[in-house]
């Protein structure tokens, strides 16, 4: 991926597995949203190729990527703030409807049984996020990590199969961060699905993931188990400086 002469990703390649936790990590301008922008069709790559199970996603538009099975949460978070809870997640499975205007403007049976199957999977995910108490609260009126719960309900409503989140972590206190992990691989198992996770929290995505990639300057300089990244030189030259912080990380 290239923004004029500068190359922003170059040579980037690492498969995610079916249920599979990947972690993505590097330093600040290493790529990595860059790399999720490019999977997820905000950004239309240069050279090179995405395939999300054998497809290429290169003249793809940006509305198809839900369809296929791919759901992301964003860095900062993106929500209708003036919109209830319920309202903002209910949005996430808009592509699912297969019924159109004339139909949802006349309500005709197709319509209210899609609103009906739509209701069953949010009575879902609210129970696993712990939502319930606040569907019609306006989200705008939320903490920050409620809202991250929200924006996470969003992307799980319509299905995805692979889940993409951008510093999901970012602005958590320590408690929220160790109620992330463990929700995290209760997602993995509950939904059946992979995980590819961008995050600085090193703690974090030491402990929920079964690989982990590491980025600098928009290539790819590490790429195995959290054990095997934790102990790769160039990747404590690169994000933690030195070896003994890198292990104490993956310890903590």
């Amino acid at each position: 991926m290239r923004f004029g002469g500068v190359v922003a990703l170059g040579g980037v390649s690492f498969d995610v597995g079916y249920g599979q936790i990947c972690g993505l990590i590097g330093p600040n301008g290493s790529g990595k949203t860059t790399l999720f922008n490019c999977i997820s069709g905000f950004y239309r790559y240069t050279d090179g190729d995405i395939l999300f199970e054998g497809q290429s996603l290169k003249n793809l538009g940006r509305h198809r990527m839900a369809g296929l099975g791919l759901g992301r949460t964003f860095q900062n978070v993106a929500l209708f703030r003036n919109m209830s809870v319920r309202d903002n997640v209910l949005v996430g499975a808009h592509h699912l409807g297969r019924s159109g205007f004339i139909s949802n403007a006349m309500r005709l049976p197709a319509v209210r049984q899609e609103e009906v199957q739509a209701s069953g999977r949010l009575h879902d995910l609210f129970d696993l996020l712990d939502l319930n108490d606040l569907a019609e609260r306006r989200a705008g009126s939320l903490p920050f990590g409620t809202q991250k719960r929200v924006e996470l309900a969003r992307a799980l409503i319509g299905g995805p199969k692979l889940l993409m989140l951008d510093e999901p972590a970012g602005g958590l206190n320590h408690s929220e961060v160790d109620d992330l992990a463990q929700l995290l691989q209760r997602i993995r198992a509950h939904f059946d699905l992979s995980i590819l996770l961008v995050e600085h929290h090193m703690n974090l995505v030491m402990r929920v993931s079964h690989k982990v990639v590491a980025l600098e300057f928009g290539l790819k300089i590490a790429d195995g188990t959290p054990e095997e990244v934790r102990n790769e030189p160039e990747v404590i030259r690169a994000y933690l400086g030195e070896t003994k912080d890198m292990q104490h990380a993956g310890a903590a």
